[in-house]
């Protein structure tokens, strides 16, 4: 797997490179503001790149536009946002594609190797992992906006946006897949999201929830 990162600051950013690699991980770039990371899009040709939420010159959202850019260059390109702190704006326009192969988690999720290098490949996958602090800021914003869903569908939704497959879901609620399977299906019913063969419902799911 190929990545590039991008992070103004010089320890976090020589941090993320370190850990990446330790995760048998190619970085094949490292910059201090998205710019750069975008002018050299064509040279490393990345299947992710990791970026900062905000960065120079203005330390607002220039991540969140690098991300956007990048992926308008490169469709299949997946994005990974890390942040000091839960910026539900800059998650949902990340989001707003319904694309996967998207992620935005708290910078204090690199301190776990394992947590980083499972959402890297999962987002690598075409997978969507957000942070749990920034599912639960998000779906707090919205006030019961999904009524006809039963308590255990909000539950399964919940985590299906953290990124978590069936079998893992049926872990965490102690329930078996086949039940896990019943749920997701009546989520998607109940949210009129049809199998085009084409868009990531799991996703779309849980868009439907934060934009109502």
């Amino acid at each position: 797997m190929r990545v590039v990162v991008a992070d103004d600051s010089v320890l976090l950013r020589e941090g993320l490179v370190r850990v990446l690699a330790e995760a048998g991980v190619d970085v094949v770039g490292a910059y201090g503001d998205g710019e750069s990371l975008l002018a050299a899009l064509d040279d490393t040709a990345p299947d992710l790149a990791v970026l900062d939420v905000r960065m120079p010159p203005t330390f607002r959202d220039e991540g969140v536009r690098a991300a956007i850019r990048a992926r308008a260059i490169r469709p299949a390109l997946g994005i990974l946002l890390l942040s000091q702190y839960v910026e539900v704006t800059y998650a949902q326009e990340l989001l707003a594609s319904g694309a996967g192969g998207i992620g935005y988690l708290l910078k204090d999720r690199v301190a776990s190797l394992t947590e980083l290098d499972d959402a890297v490949r999962r987002i690598a996958a075409g997978g969507t992992v957000l942070d749990p602090e920034v599912v639960g800021q998000l779906l707090g914003r919205r006030h019961d906006p999904l009524e006809s869903l039963t308590p255990r569908e909000h539950e399964v939704l919940a985590l299906m946006a953290e990124g978590r497959t069936n079998a893992a879901i049926a872990a965490r609620l102690v329930i078996g897949v086949g039940a896990v399977e019943k749920n997701v299906t009546s989520i998607f019913q109940k949210l009129a999201l049809d199998d085009s063969g084409t868009d990531h419902r799991r996703v779309l799911a849980v868009l439907a929830w934060l934009q109502r």
